[in-house]
């Protein structure tokens, strides 16, 4: 057995950083643990909307970050300033947006039992109606992501939207899709 001792996190953090930005962007602390405790970097944009099928615990370290939520059919919100914290429950369909340039943060959730999957949607930017859903049995947010996000990029069939026809911008969002408003008393 390892002997358990603790560790500096801010010190971790600056020897990880080179990591914590694009197009990496994160870094699991603990590889086999029953808890998937991530730091994530900004900046980051990203367009799918994650369906997990376990609770998420969001701490935002340094710098502010949006997510965008789907929940009850309405997409809304929220922003989680330096210092916040923020419980997710599981299946609310949401895409974590960090556009500030060396923001970072915690996400801590469990592993998922064997055979559960997530699923990463897109939903058209012209009418809101879902493009695309893919599921997968999710072992490592580092290294199974990418692939998912390339698929769907190169693919503009699975890009285009049925219920009115729009393809989907892939990668990129539109123009003004993430927006951190200014904190009160600050202009």
């Amino acid at each position: 057995m390892t002997k358990l001792a603790a560790f500096n996190f801010q010190s971790w953090i600056e020897e990880h950083r080179d990591l914590l930005k694009p197009p990496v962007g994160n870094q699991q602390i603990w590889e086999d643990t029953d808890m998937m405790v991530t730091v994530v970097g900004g900046p980051n944009k990203r367009t799918d909307f994650h369906d997990d099928p376990v609770e998420e615990f969001f701490y935002q370290l340094e710098g502010d970050m949006v997510l965008k939520v789907f929940n009850n059919g309405e997409f809304s919100d929220i922003v989680i300033r330096e210092g916040d914290i923020f419980f997710l429950p599981k299946h609310v369909r949401h895409s974590p947006q960090r556009p500030m340039e060396g923001s970072v943060g915690l996400v801590i959730e469990p592993q998922r039992p064997d055979g559960l999957k997530d699923a990463f949607e897109w939903y058209c930017f012209d009418c809101g109606s879902l493009v695309h859903r893919v599921e997968v049995v999710l072992k490592s947010i580092v290294r199974d992501l990418p692939p998912l996000y390339e698929a769907f990029y190169a693919d503009e069939q699975a890009r285009t939207c049925s219920n009115c026809d729009a393809l989907h911008p892939g990668k990129e969002p539109p123009e003004g899709w993430v927006t951190i408003p200014p904190t009160s008393g600050k202009g």
